[in-house]
């Protein structure tokens, strides 16, 4: 639940940027929900980094204090590393679909790159169906996962008892938009499989619409 904010978590590959470009009039239809969910990835990081700037503001007031003779403030924000901890998981998975859909996610392509287009179509189609497999089993457990803090009052061991819930709730919700974004590019795969398997085109090669 504390891994880095910079980039996603790299636990499936970006999103298809050929199927894109070959299927022109087939776009991601739930692309608002995946940027609502990059806003609250967004509105989480704000979160975090007031919370730390009110903390340290707090302290510095109390040390200048000190340092012109008067007493302590003891201005503090109880629980500040638990409650930006958990806003670090909304910052970490709300994005996931939206940095998906949108090719941010990082892939190693140095064999089926070798791969004529026709056969490397459906190494993408396996691929999307192994990812879209462990997102759903993933979701399937995290919506249990908070069932049972619901069921049993589950709350944070910390300052502040936060039910566990809340955050189970974000990543359940997070990893059922990756699982939606990952069926829309498998539906879009495999409509270039099936239809024409030759036109499908490297990952990384330029849109020639970029330069207009």
């Amino acid at each position: 639940l504390t891994a880095g904010v910079a980039t996603p978590p790299l636990l499936f590959p970006r999103a298809f940027s050929h199927v894109l470009r070959e299927a022109a009039n087939m776009t991601f239809k739930f692309d608002k929900l995946y940027r609502l969910g990059a806003w609250g990835a967004a509105a989480c990081m704000v979160a975090i980094c007031a919370l730390i700037a009110l903390q340290v503001t707090f302290r510095l007031v109390d040390a200048l204090l000190v340092l012109v003779g008067l007493s302590r403030l003891g201005l503090s924000i109880t629980g500040v590393s638990e409650i930006a901890s958990y806003l670090l998981v909304g910052a970490t998975f709300l994005g996931l679909a939206y940095t998906f859909v949108h090719h941010a996610h990082i892939r190693v392509t140095l064999l089926i790159t070798r791969l004529p287009p026709a056969i490397r179509v459906w190494f993408e189609v396996f691929c999307l169906i192994i990812a879209l497999a462990i997102s759903l089993m993933l979701s399937y457990g995290l919506i249990g996962l908070a069932r049972e803090s619901v069921q049993y009052n589950d709350v944070s061991s910390g300052f502040v008892s936060i039910p566990l819930w809340i955050p189970q709730l974000v990543l359940a919700t997070s990893v059922g938009l990756l699982c939606l974004a990952l069926a829309e590019a498998l539906f879009m795969a495999l409509r270039i499989a099936i239809r024409d398997p030759a036109s499908f085109r490297e990952a990384t090669a330029p849109d020639e619409s970029e330069g207009h």
